[in-house]
């Protein structure tokens, strides 16, 4: 059984205004160590999802960069920005916008 599902369940988890990483989503949905595997569940997403796919960023604080997303490094950086998300020269301030879930929550 794919283990999509479960990534997308914890990213639909993640607030308005908030963020997770690749890493921390990972470890939520029983993927420790895997963050690649959630990078390749949310690229799969149709553009017309409910999943805040966008609401993923790397561990540096950044928006992932590729090639290969048609100008979605653009438009996820945009989608942050309408929820209130400021980066300051490509990062944001993962101490005041990274998602502390309650992990109570998650089980």
């Amino acid at each position: 059984m794919s283990c999509y599902p479960k990534i997308y369940d914890v990213v639909r988890l993640i607030p308005y205004g908030k963020v997770a990483t690749y890493g921390q989503v990972a470890d939520l949905a029983g993927l420790i160590g895997k963050p690649r595997v959630v990078g390749y569940a949310l690229y799969r997403l149709s553009p017309n999802t409910d999943i805040p796919w966008h609401r993923v960023i790397n561990a540096k604080g950044e928006v992932s960069r590729s090639s290969l997303r048609d100008g979605n490094d653009d438009l996820q950086q945009l989608l942050l920005e309408r929820e209130g998300i400021t980066f300051i020269k490509g990062k944001l301030d993962f101490a005041q916008y990274r998602w502390r879930p309650n992990f109570t929550v998650l089980k």
